[in-house]
């Protein structure tokens, strides 16, 4: 696994949105043949939020990311948007975003499915230490768009948000400690969508992946960072399935009271669930200055990324 260069490095803003449109578990039992105890007990997703489109949960997002950090627009170096559902083929949504804000740096759309953010705060970090100053960087995803709505196995858990987080140059030590990246291509069967389509899952399938790709990228992680769970103060894992969470965090002897979990109210919101549950922890004040905190996501490929953070905000 690649070292870490020893420029300093910060998290000094974050930013979150969700559309309006609260669809409940209740709503579907009312059309569908499946009831709120079976998804709550399947899931444990209790609603989740649809609409809106992925330039627009963005960039609320990312102006409270922004607006926390002090920045504005013009002095960021690089904006990478995490994302599955680019609003069309091109240009990069990533595009749009920087004319509706102003940027004037480069900007571009980086798609690792629900390992997308993950990815993208390495590639971020790695041009902090290349040099650059402040860096946005965007998870959002709006599969409210590819999914049937009719299809009680996918329309249940997937939903829109959006999250953001702004990377600083700073003196001391580097916020990322440790990363790992990789992918198992035997599974790329087992959840997919092809371009104007729906996605399509095999579920248990994915799940027992799911489970052993988080543990092991997780423990890669920790490996690297040479920390133990035991340091880890919030554990951020992709808010997939709460029974996947759950597994992953026992395995990893991570207690409850120290895992992040949004998706109850969110639902699967890929690239934009790790940072919806990092911010709403953060801003409920459960992560402190020089924390460790540790994301893990995995998804279509299937990808996994796996990171581990020393916290530092603005606040503080």
């Amino acid at each position: 696994m690649p070292g870490l260069s020893g420029r300093g490095s910060s998290i000094v803003g974050w930013g979150s949105a969700l559309p309006d449109q609260v669809v409940t578990n209740a709503d579907f039992q009312a059309r569908l043949d499946t009831s709120d105890e079976w998804i709550r007990e399947r899931t444990g997703i209790h609603e989740r939020r649809w609409g809106g489109t992925t330039a627009s949960l963005s960039i609320t997002a990312a102006s409270r990311a922004l607006d926390m950090a002090g920045l504005t627009p013009g002095e960021l170096d690089l904006v990478i948007l995490s994302t599955a559902t680019s609003d069309q083929t091109v240009p990069a949504t990533s595009a749009v975003i920087a004319g509706e804000l102003g940027y004037s740096c480069g900007t571009f759309d980086l798609d690792a499915a629900c390992a997308g953010f993950t990815y993208a705060f390495v590639v971020g970090h790695s041009m902090l230490q290349a040099g650059l100053d402040n860096i946005l960087i965007i998870g959002c995803d709006t599969l409210s768009n590819i999914i049937d709505k009719d299809d009680r196995s996918t329309a249940v858990l997937f939903a829109d948000g959006a999250g953001a987080l702004v990377l600083k140059a700073t003196p001391g030590e580097a916020c990322l400690r440790g990363w790992d990246l990789g992918i198992d291509t035997s599974a790329l069967h087992l959840l997919w969508c092809n371009k104007g389509g729906y996605i399509t899952m095999e579920g248990k399938e994915v799940f027992r992946k799911a489970v052993r790709a988080t543990i092991d990228s997780a423990n890669s992680a920790l490996e690297q960072s040479k920390l133990t769970s035991d340091a880890i103060a919030l554990f951020v894992p992709h808010q997939a399935n709460k029974r996947i969470i759950d597994a992953a965090a026992q395995r990893l002897e991570i207690p409850e009271d120290r895992l992040a979990i949004v998706l109850d109210r969110t639902g699967n919101t890929s690239s934009a669930s790790i940072p919806l549950a990092l911010c709403e922890a953060a801003d409920k004040g459960r992560i402190s200055h020089g924390d460790h905190v540790l994301l893990a996501g995995f998804g279509a490929g299937m990808t996994w990324a796996s990171m581990v953070v020393r916290w530092g905000n603005s606040k503080q």
